[in-house]
């Protein structure tokens, strides 16, 4: 799984960097932040008029200090730019966004949306490129009047001019960026659905989820859905909310069952249901409410967001120390999504200016995590693997004590007669008993008499044709069972045993009887052991140390 994880990678740089060579190099290209003004919109307010004037429009603050509500955005003077060129800006909420263009005869011309129009000017990365409207003269200036702004991030989100060849190169690296994310986590996905499907852990079921929700979250984010669907833009951005919240309880979710309980023992089980419960309500909220008390939503929705980072702390650092290894390899799985998520963390708080990598770093975090989980998986995986083969030695361990006498390893009575009865071919039964064997125990001690039944055992061994049963059946009572092809195995046996080096040279002998038969059911069995016990008993009436079988008898 991991080269292949690797492959994966590998193409997706392969892929970024194939857009960046084929993208169209010109010579003369246009790519510049605006530096801009805002006001508050009144009644009455025209755009040729507040073109070149100062007008009220205020350069110094910075436009999250202004309340929600309706504003006049102003441009700085535009450079002498080639034609064609667009400008691009953020995503915001917003219900309205009109361009009004200045051109160097004076001349003002429009271009806007709504935000049930956005999608059409919605590009990867969750921008708006709007072309400046074709005229004689060159563009001298930009207003935007912006109306329904819940004033999150700003009004006018970093507008820059871009030359049509810039855009397409943007597309393109975009495009490799996306393409290269979802192609990663869908192969995730896929992979570890297979694995839920055959191994049933508890842990795979939120692991699917979360990255199915963070597919679904890349789709929305980056504007792609927008553009496929002409979902409205505002719904949108309530949908990323509600995915990205559902990915971050997916993914606590899926820690809880991943660890071992020893590492979210105490407090931490229950902070982290807690947490989870709080951002699927705030995030719900904002869906619901917005924008209607937009700020205290989103302020809200910031900080269940950070309960959940400072929560990761302590699951990390347990995590790290717990003994093992594959919880290690989730801690540092976990350690980039960490940083990049603070990061837009303090974007939202207005701590650090937005910026399109981190507001995407999301992202590129949580498939790095995705990836480093999926290892620590396939760690995991391997460990419950060894226990499980562990686990399966031990049953095959005490499932043969059980059938196996302990003393010579030979079959015990009850595993000999599962084995035996149900034959329905011939077979030659050889029951098998040690001559003297209580004067043996009184010569050479108990010890020296399992000495002597693991030699005779041996022997059995030894003289027994492949494939026969051989058994235990009582104190100095064996038992061996052959396929009647086997006629000469009763002599063999006997040979064996005379011919076996017994302990301290002792001469040991035994009496052996014989009998054929099936053995379908359990009364053919007690029938043929009989007739068979009958030739063992009038082998020692004869004087021991010889064999009968129960014809003669």
């Amino acid at each position: 799984m991991t080269g292949g994880i690797i492959r994966r990678v590998v193409a997706v740089c392969a892929v970024i960097l194939m857009s960046l060579a084929v993208a169209p190099a010109a010579s003369a290209r246009t790519d510049m932040l605006l530096r801009t003004c805002f006001r508050t919109a009144a009644d009455g307010d025209r755009p040729e008029r507040l073109f070149g004037t100062g007008a009220g429009f205020d350069c110094q603050r910075s436009q999250r200090d202004a309340p929600p509500g309706d504003y006049w955005v102003r441009s700085e003077r535009l450079p002498v730019v080639e034609p064609g060129v667009a400008v691009r800006s953020g995503s915001l909420w917003q219900d309205r966004v009109t361009l009004y263009v200045r051109y160097a005869d004076g001349t003002i011309r429009a271009v806007g949306f709504t935000s049930a129009t956005a999608w059409r000017y919605l590009e990867l990365g969750a921008a708006f490129e709007l072309p400046l409207p074709a005229a004689a003269a060159r563009p001298i200036q930009l207003l935007w009047h912006v109306q329904g702004a819940a004033n999150m991030r700003g009004l006018v989100l970093q507008p820059q001019l871009l030359s049509p060849d810039l855009s397409q190169r943007y597309a393109l690296e975009l495009t490799a960026f996306y393409a290269g994310f979802v192609g990663l986590a869908g192969a995730l996905l896929i992979f570890n659905v297979a694995l839920a499907a055959a191994l049933r852990q508890r842990f795979h079921l939120p692991y699917c989820a979360m990255v199915l929700f963070l597919i679904g979250y890349a789709a929305s984010s980056s504007g792609l859905l927008g553009q496929v669907t002409g979902l409205d833009n505002n719904l949108r951005l309530r949908l990323n909310v509600l995915l990205l919240a559902a990915t971050l309880c997916s993914a606590l979710l899926f820690a809880q069952r991943f660890f071992a309980p020893q590492v979210t023992r105490g407090w931490l089980r229950p902070a982290m249901d807690v947490t989870m419960g709080a951002v699927l309500a705030s995030s719900l909220a904002y869906v619901v409410f917005m924008p209607v008390q937009g700020r205290m939503l989103d302020r809200a929705l910031t900080l269940t967001f950070l309960a959940t980072l400072l929560l990761t702390l302590p699951l990390l650092w347990r995590g790290w120390h717990a003994r093992d290894r594959y919880a290690r390899a989730f801690a540092i799985a976990w350690a980039l999504p960490l940083l990049t998520a603070t990061a837009r963390v303090l974007q939202a708080l207005g701590l650090v200016p937005w910026n399109f990598w981190i507001d995407n770093s999301t992202l590129i975090a949580m498939v790095l995590e995705a990836c480093c989980s999926a290892l620590a998986i396939a760690w995991r995986i391997k460990q419950l693997g060894e226990e499980r083969d562990q686990a399966r030695e031990q049953e095959m361990l005490a499932r043969l004590l059980a059938d196996s006498d302990p003393l010579t390893g030979l079959m015990n009575r009850r595993s000999f007669l599962r084995e035996a009865i149900g034959r329905a071919d011939r077979h030659v039964l050889v029951l098998v008993d040690i001559d003297h064997f209580k004067r043996i125990n009184e010569t050479l001690g108990h010890d020296g008499g399992d000495q002597v039944l693991r030699v005779f055992a041996d022997a059995l061994r030894r003289a027994a044709p492949p494939g026969a049963l051989i058994a235990r059946i009582g104190g100095e009572e064996f038992a061996v069972l052959a396929p009647a092809t086997a006629t000469a195995m009763p002599e063999t046996i006997l040979t064996r045993i005379r011919a076996a080096a017994m302990p301290f040279d002792l001469a040991v002998t035994a009496s052996l009887g014989s009998e054929c038969g099936t053995i379908v059911d359990e009364a053919e069995w007690k029938r043929l052991y009989r007739r068979a016990d009958d030739a063992l008993f009038a082998a020692k009436r004869a004087g021991r140390d010889r064999l009968r079988w129960a014809e003669a008898a």
